[in-house]
């Protein structure tokens, strides 16, 4: 039914595409609002809670970067880059604005619905009111709460992004397990790795620059090389920044 599986905005200048996405997303059962530029962006995005932004970056108006930058500064909702920027250095800086996810065009329509199926499936779920009984993880001067997706290092508030924080629940879930990049990407975007080793590190680093005290000597997401990635022990060494 319309309304129980999510509210997405789709930011998109190109009117025969914004249409297309629009009536796929409606025919799997979603509420959707469209804008042909920044400035709708952002005014839709000041008068309505969505659970999932599909954003160009090309856009009139205010680019689909700017849109971005305001989207974080509101909260956690996740975001879907569409965009004919197809270069490595455009997805990196993307993602490190914040971005979840990132298809580049021309993309087929089946992987389009099948990637906001996860990102919303995984926020969603996520988000779900606290069970009964339920407890927070911590580890060392790092908290969370899987219930209501708070974090917290030395006892201040830390905004993590969607995928921020599933990927700190991972580790934190497993300290004593030492995760590879494969492994990572699967339990976190929920979708087969296809060696794309930068939307791990990028939101590694965007991680680190949120709960270490120094990210360049990271403690608490260690690397190991030529594996991946673990949960540092209090008193371990810093390993290097990658």
């Amino acid at each position: 039914m319309a309304g129980t599986r999510g509210f997405i905005l789709i930011v998109e200048d190109d009117d025969d595409l914004r249409h297309l996405m629009k009536t796929y997303l409606l025919r799997e059962g979603y509420d959707v609002c469209t804008a042909e530029d920044g400035e709708q962006a952002k005014e839709a995005l000041g008068q309505k809670t969505f659970q999932l932004a599909v954003l160009d970056l090309m856009l009139p108006q205010s680019d689909g970067l700017e849109v971005l930058r305001y989207i974080r500064e509101k909260g956690n909702t996740p975001v879907l880059i569409v965009s004919s920027k197809s270069d490595e250095v455009d997805k990196i800086v993307g993602l490190r604005m914040g971005a979840d996810d990132y298809l580049t065009k021309p993309f087929g329509l089946g992987e389009f619905t099948a990637r906001v199926q996860a990102l919303l499936r995984r926020f969603l779920e996520l988000n779900r009111p606290a069970a009964a009984g339920s407890s927070a993880l911590v580890h060392g001067p790092i908290t969370i709460d899987p219930d209501t997706r708070e974090a917290q290092v030395n006892g201040e508030s830390v905004e993590l992004t969607a995928k921020e924080f599933d990927l700190l629940k991972v580790l934190m879930q497993n300290p004593n397990r030492v995760f590879s990049k494969a492994q990572l990407f699967r339990s976190v975007w929920q979708q087969d790795y296809m060696f794309d080793e930068n939307t791990i590190m990028v939101h590694i680093r965007r991680l680190r620059a949120k709960i270490e005290p120094n990210p360049s000597e990271p403690v608490w997401i260690q690397t190991v090389w030529g594996i991946g990635y673990k949960l540092g022990k209090a008193g371990d060494s810093p390993s290097s920044f990658s």
